[in-house]
Parts: structure tokens; C-alpha cells; sequence
């Protein structure tokens, strides 16, 4: 029987105030996994207050003992990294080694994140004055509201947790809807680690109300959101009208530019993997594929037939290269866009349907689908979010590159070619937080900055030496030893 949890405020599980409840479900068999409270805004209040409560005593933690903790929690998720594994499968559909991959991620950003209490950097600089010694502290801005969406169900929420935490703020922690089950499970061992009763905080519950509350409420000093753009500008104008600092990523329309001189099947391997890889769910799947014209139809020809061999099924098979997509509303939303693409004149080359017969009619299944468009249709165009890849054709670097730019989003971009001076113009000239060199859109390494550009996000970045710039505030500091009052840019 599926488990009823509560919200998890001051240390402990707690009953909410809101009515109803969030199922949380497995996409490959519609198996019911947990259960949680639609929280309240009550419910949020009472978790931002007890976070604001919490936060003198963890901002004075040393930062190397706050980071101590989290070098606890990784230790913790890597011994139950196989059980945590088959339960983001579960709840997500991601194929298991994906789930048992996600659950790495966080390990490796919990590692890398601890060092940074003994570092915070700021800086010295020399001072125009005799006597005098100037520096610059970081210091936690106070209470963060953490809003996560469900495809990276614990990679993303650690990214943030661990940023902030490390940083000495308190949490309150929303995670999505569709996948809250992992995010307790990853609140337990952050608490099993040694984490202070109120410092981090989990309600679960609609945007509308707890993620709007979180917006919304002058105590929560920082906003850190993962989601879509509607809901991200939602959330950005709320915050940004009370002064608080948003950090937002948001969607994508990652294109990859496979030159006439490219490894072809380094590419295709790459484009197999970036495409359809956690059936198309990620903000940095490849949903563009612009090719040379030389090798077009080539090229396209056994991408489809590289395509219809993947195996398509239970997540949790490991010999299963892809799995469902998450949920019903997920489904409908990428067939219709199938259906867009085929109104719009695009030439469906496989895939396009729902998957039925056998165990498919208990889950979401949709098949790998590639069509032949051009830049301007929708589905060149629009996030899809599902496994539906749109090949492009482009004759030249530089009309691959116009192409590439041509969207709202500016998150992932990759080129294939063994030319070096292309290589290294496409890494200025691709209009992208990220550009792989003859690698896939995906695969962000936990010490390097994760982000994007124009629609993707407001200019913060997560992971890397910039992870905790969205959780602190930089203060000036100037120390005058001369013993006498020193006037800085006043003349005698």
C-alpha cells in the first residue's frame, strides 16, 4: 500500500493545513507510489517562519561544518544510491541507469559543494589610503525558496539545497507535483546527515499556492526556480517586485550542427543519446538537429534506422534504451505536437504515435519520432519536451549558425567537426549558456557553471564556482588602522 507522507517542517512530519492530495505515480504502469499533502498557504507560512527562526544559529555554523553535513549527505545517498536509483525510475520513467546516474549527480554535487565551506571566496584589494585594508565577505542573504520541476527530481533540488545550505541560508523547499517522493527522500538523508531541525524545510502543494506564497512572502530573501518560462516570469515578477533575488532556468531548444566533416558515428551516437535520451525530458535535449546539406540525406537516413532500433519499455530493464514520458498530460502534449508538425507540412520520418499493446497500455509511452521541418515551423520553434526531434538543413557554418540563434531559448548547443577554427568560432558564435565540441547537448559536469541565455533563465548560474552567488550577498569591508580620520577621494 502507497504510503501517506506529510510536509516536512522544523525536523519533523507534519500534517498540512490544505485539503486533498498529490499521487505521485509510476509513468510505465500507473502504479501509485506515495501520497502528499496539497500544502497551503498556511502551510508555507509556517515553513518560511520556522526557517527565518532557524537562520541566526545556522548562518553563525562555520561554513566548513555546514559543509561537513553535506559531505555526510553524499556519503548517505551513495550507500542507497541502488535503492534511490529504482525509485527515481520509478517515479520519473527514466531508464535505471539514468535513475542510478541522476543519483550520482547529486553524490558528486554534495562532494564538490562541501569544499566550498572552506573556501566562500572574496577577495583583498589595495586601498587608495596609508593604514588602511579593504576586502570583500560573502554572507547568506537569509531564507531561500527552492521551486523544482520533476524531470531531475534530486539532481537539480541538490544543486540548490547544497548551494544554499553551504552558504549558511535556511530553506523552505517546494518540490514539483509530479515527482515529490524523491525530494523527501532526499530531505531525510540531508536530516540523517546532521542538518539542524528548521534549517530546510519541504511543503509540497500546487505553484499557485505554495510556490506563489514563496514569491510572494518578504521573509524568503532569495528565490532559486527550475521550471517552465510562463511560470518562471510568474515567478520573477513576483519576487522582482518585492526586491528579492530570482534565480531562474528555465526551457530549451538545444540545437546540434553536424558539419560535412564531422565523425559521423561519434554524431549519430551523440544524437541517439541527446535526443531521446530520458524520452526527450530534459532542458538540454537536442530537439534541433541542423545538418550540412552534403551529408543530409545520408546522415538522416541512418539516424531513422539507428531510431527504430532502440528498444522502448519498462524503465527499470536495463537492456531498455528509453522509457515513458511522465504522465498522460506529458503524452498528450508531444503527440499534439506531432500533429502540429504534420498540419504545418513536416515530414514525419518515424515515430509520431503512442505506443500500445503488451505493458505499453498500462504507462506513457511515445515513440521516438523524427521529422523533417524547417526553422520557422513550431516544432523547429517550441520546447516539446518528449522524444520528437526536427532535422534542419543548412548549407553553409555560418547559415547553421543563424539557424542555431533563431529561437527564444539559449540553454545547450553542440557542433560536430573536426575543424578546429570552426570548432572555436561556434564557441562564440552559438547563442548558448553551453556549446559541446563533438559531444551531445547533454552532460553538464557538476563543477562547471549550468545555464543559459535569453528565455533560458535570468542570468544566475548553478553547479560550479558560481553555485552560491544566487545565496549571497558580497560586503564590503574596510579596515583603517591609521588612527586618525583619512578621507578617500576628498581633496585638501
Amino acid at each position: 500500500m502507497a504510503e501517506e507522507y506529510g510536509i516536512f517542517i522544523g525536523g519533523e512530519w507534519v500534517d498540512a493545513t490544505g485539503e486533498g492530495q498529490i499521487e505521485t505515480t509510476n509513468p510505465a504502469n500507473g502504479e501509485v507510489l506515495a501520497y502528499f499533502p496539497q500544502g497551503s498557504r498556511e502551510d508555507a507560512r509556517r515553513a518560511i517562519d520556522v526557517a527565518k527562526e532557524a537562520f541566526p544559529k545556522w548562518k553563525a555554523t562555520p561554513p566548513a561544518k555546514r559543509g561537513e553535513i553535506l559531505l555526510r549527505t553524499a556519503q548517505i545517498l551513495r550507500e542507497k544510491k541502488d535503492e534511490l536509483g529504482k525509485l527515481l525510475t520509478r517515479e520519473t520513467g527514466k531508464i535505471i541507469a539514468e535513475g542510478r546516474g541522476e543519483v550520482q549527480e547529486a553524490i558528486d554535487f554534495f562532494e564538490y559543494i562541501a569544499g566550498e565551506g572552506r573556501r566562500l571566496l572574496g577577495e583583498t584589494v589595495a586601498t587608495e589610503l596609508p593604514d588602511k585594508f579593504a576586502m570583500t565577505v560573502r554572507l547568506p542573504v537569509g531564507v531561500a525558496g527552492l521551486i523544482t520541476t520533476w524531470n531531475f527530481p534530486i539532481a537539480v533540488p541538490s544543486w540548490k539545497i547544497g548551494a544554499a545550505l553551504v552558504s549558511g541560508c535556511t530553506l523552505v523547499f517546494k518540490p514539483s507535483s509530479g515527482t515529490p517522493l524523491i525530494g523527501a527522500e532526499l530531505v531525510k538523508a540531508l536530516h540523517e546527515a546532521g542538518l539542524p531541525a528548521g534549517v530546510l524545510n519541504l511543503v509540497t502543494g500546487p505553484g499557485e499556492v505554495v510556490g506563489d506564497e514563496i514569491a510572494m512572502n518578504h521573509t524568503v530573501r532569495a528565490i532559486s526556480f527550475t521550471g517552465g518560462v510562463d511560470a518562471g516570469r510568474e515567478v520573477y515578477a513576483k519576487g522582482a517586485s518585492r526586491l528579492a533575488n530570482v534565480g531562474l532556468e528555465l526551457g530549451g531548444k538545444n540545437p546540434t550542427i553536424v558539419m560535412a566533416d564531422a565523425d559521423q558515428d561519434l554524431a549519430m551516437e551523440g544524437l541517439l543519446f541527446a535526443a531521446f535520451g530520458t524520452a526527450g525530458q530534459r532542458c538540454t535535449a537536442c530537439s534541433r538537429l541542423i545538418l550540412h546539406r552534403s551529408i543530409y540525406d545520408e546522415f538522416l537516413d541512418g539516424l531513422v534506422e539507428e531510431t527504430e532500433k532502440l528498444k522502448v519499455g519498462d524503465p527499470l530493464d536495463p537492456h531498455v534504451d528509453m522509457g515513458p514520458v511522465k504522465g498522460a498530460a506529458q503524452e498528450e502534449k508531444v503527440l499534439r505536437y506531432v500533429e502540429i508538425g504534420k498540419e504545418e507540412g513536416a515530414k514525419l520520418r518515424t515515430g509520431g504515435k503512442k505506443l500500445t499493446g503488451g505493458g505499453f497500455d498500462l504507462g506513457t509511452y511515445v515513440a521516438p519520432t523524427i521529422f523533417e521541418g524547417k526553422p520557422e515551423m513550431r516544432i523547429a520553434r517550441e520546447e516539446i519536451f518528449g522524444p520528437l526531434l526536427t532535422v534542419l538543413q543548412a548549407g553553409s557554418y555560418d547559415e547553421a549558425v543563424r539557424i542555431a540563434n533563431d529561437t527564444v531559448y539559449g540553454l545547450s548547443s553542440s557542433i560536430y567537426t573536426q575543424d578546429v577554427n570552426l570548432a572555436f568560432r561556434a564557441m562564440y558564435d552559438i547563442e548558448a549558456g553551453i556549446t559541446y565540441v563533438n559531444a551531445p547537448t547533454i552532460g553538464a559536469e557538476v563543477q562547471l557553471p549550468f545555464g543559459g541565455v535569453k528565455n533560458t533563465g535570468s542570468g544566475h548560474r548553478e553547479a560550479g564556482t558560481s553555485a552560491i552567488e544566487e545565496f549571497t550577498e558580497i560586503k564590503t569591508v574596510y579596515v583603517d588602522y591609521s588612527g586618525e580620520l583619512q578621507k578617500a577621494q576628498i581633496e585638501d
